[in-house]
């Protein structure tokens, strides 16, 4: 009989479903006390596969959770002032406690225009300069999905993050700089490397926990990774073997699952996780509205 193997992936479409149970718990005993239904609007601009397949997504999440939800659908030729109407009247609609305008944007809209107007008590997605001043400060009440996602994922795995060496792969605004901010919260000393970090390797073979944010398929092999530490990989990155198109991670899985504690796949990992923090997002920024 072989032996188990100790290594633990860590089933992000699990977790999701487990916390999209809580919170649909939550949303019902919501509504039975009188509080109004919470409420997600997303904004798609033009027809993009992976963005309207990302929306579908978030939608049937949130009507999963028992969330109000529309979709608003501009042409990829609107102009700025278009969209602006939209995010404004969304801003001021009582229904809407949410509100995430799907990125990339077509080129000649301002992606940093549009987070700047989104309401900052409805920027689900944690964008807002407010939401950003807020995490730095350990007061944010909506943070960025994925990073949110990952805590999630190791408050579950781990329990106490207290004391534990965190390294973060990237330093983008969506994931290395927030991931890192609630690290810290959590306790943990955090080192970032990025593209300019002299012997990334080195430094990421001292980290408890591994968190690979950086958009290079598979760059991390099992020399980066300390015996037993628990490896979490935001990255996906579409690659072709044999003619056919595969999704990887910024970790090679292969060559690194069996020297962790636990690691998350790709896909199935982190990806589910964000689409349910997006909706914890909304029902965060629907309790404060209450306040």
């Amino acid at each position: 009989m072989q032996e188990e193997s100790p290594v633990k992936v860590i089933d992000g479409r699990k977790l999701s479903d487990l916390l999209l149970e809580e919170m649909t718990q939550e949303v019902q005993e919501r509504m039975q006390e009188g509080y109004p239904q919470p409420g997600l609007a997303v904004v798609l601009v033009g027809e993009d596969p992976a963005s309207t397949i990302y929306v579908r997504n978030k939608i049937r999440c949130a009507e999963k959770a028992g969330l109000f939800s529309l979709v608003k659908r501009l042409d990829a030729s609107c102009s700025q002032q278009t969209l602006d109407d939209v995010v404004v009247e969304l801003n001021e609609r009582e229904d809407i406690h949410g509100i995430l305008v799907q990125l990339p944007l077509p080129k000649h809209l301002s992606e940093e225009r549009i987070i700047n107007l989104i309401d900052p008590t409805k920027d689900v997605d944690g964008f807002h300069p407010v939401n950003v001043g807020l995490l730095s400060s350990g007061q944010a009440k909506l943070v960025p999905c994925t990073p949110l996602g990952c805590m999630e994922m190791l408050k579950r795995e781990m329990g106490d993050l207290t004391g534990k060496h965190a390294v973060v792969i990237g330093r983008s605004n969506i994931v290395g700089k927030p991931m890192a901010n609630l690290l810290l919260q959590a306790n943990c000393t955090v080192s970032i490397v990025h593209s300019k970090t002299i012997d990334a390797a080195a430094l990421c073979r001292q980290a408890d926990i591994l968190v690979a944010a950086v958009g290079v398929a598979e760059l991390v092999d099992k020399s980066w990774v300390k015996p037993g530490a628990v490896v979490i990989d935001v990255g996906i990155n579409a690659t072709e073997v044999d003619g056919k198109r595969k999704l990887v991670g910024d970790v090679n899985f292969a060559d690194v699952a069996d020297k962790c504690r636990a690691i998350t796949p790709v896909p199935g990992g982190v990806g589910p996780m964000t689409i349910a923090c997006l909706i914890k997002n909304t029902l965060t920024a629907a309790k404060q509205h209450d306040i």
